[in-house]
């Protein structure tokens, strides 16, 4: 079996105090593992302690095989994050965002992404348009489709289906799943049950007083029943 691009062991995250129990999970290479739960339940800040936002509390965690280094060229060459911070430049546009992310991550043909990247995330016609005259969605799909057009390993995305609508949601599932496919990973953290139950391969689902691993199809249930 492929090594984990992801493993934790009994971590413990949160803001001085724990904000969950202690979670132990793996991402290895051909999986979406989708993180579900309640709001403030600390899906976010498992996604923010492990790309090295947050330091964790306690137990154990290693990214591409090493203890997390998010300043190695390593991880910045591995990991793709969205978190849905949204950083801008302010004077450069959509398409100068996306080019710039290209020549910063090596991609062979930065305007062939590029321009590959506006049509599936619906943003030619903004291809010219400063991010301050984006609407909120708009801006979502930028950052998204910034992360799909660099080079990575593992993905990790806090809610990417939020203010998306219905067409370009389904082009991020088919994404996911072409990332498995080709051998990538991702981990996110989701409230949409047909996201999971298109790409996802696995869930953690954590409540306030456990944290389990379960089937897609269990992990669409509990959103649709339980949250």
């Amino acid at each position: 079996m492929p090594g984990a691009l992801l493993e934790v062991n009994k971590l413990e995250v949160g803001y001085g105090l724990p904000v969950c129990p202690p979670i132990s999970m793996q991402v290895k290479p051909g999986e979406v593992v989708a993180v579900i739960g309640a709001n403030g339940s600390g899906k976010s800040t498992l996604l923010r302690t492990v790309v090295g936002l947050l330091k964790p509390l306690g137990g154990k965690m290693q990214m591409l095989g090493s203890d997390l280094d998010e300043r190695s060229g390593t991880f910045r060459a591995a990991v793709a994050s969205e978190l849905g911070d949204e950083a801008f430049f302010p004077s450069l546009t959509v398409r100068e965002h996306l080019v710039l992310t290209c020549y910063g991550h090596g991609v062979p043909d930065p305007d062939e992404v590029t321009d590959y990247q506006l049509d599936a995330f619906g943003l030619t016609e903004r291809a010219n348009a400063l991010p301050a005259a984006l609407s909120s969605g708009q801006r979502r799909r930028l950052a998204l489709a910034a992360a799909f057009a660099r080079p990575r390993s593992l993905m990790i995305l806090d809610e990417p289906e939020q203010r998306l609508d219905a067409t370009i949601r389904d082009t991020l599932a088919g994404w996911m799943v072409e990332e498995r496919t080709e051998g990538g990973g991702v981990l996110m953290a989701t409230h949409d049950p047909q996201l999971i139950t298109i790409a996802a391969t696995k869930v953690v689902a954590i409540s306030d007083t456990e944290v389990r691993v379960v089937s897609p199809t269990r992990g669409a249930e509990i959103i649709r029943n339980e949250l």
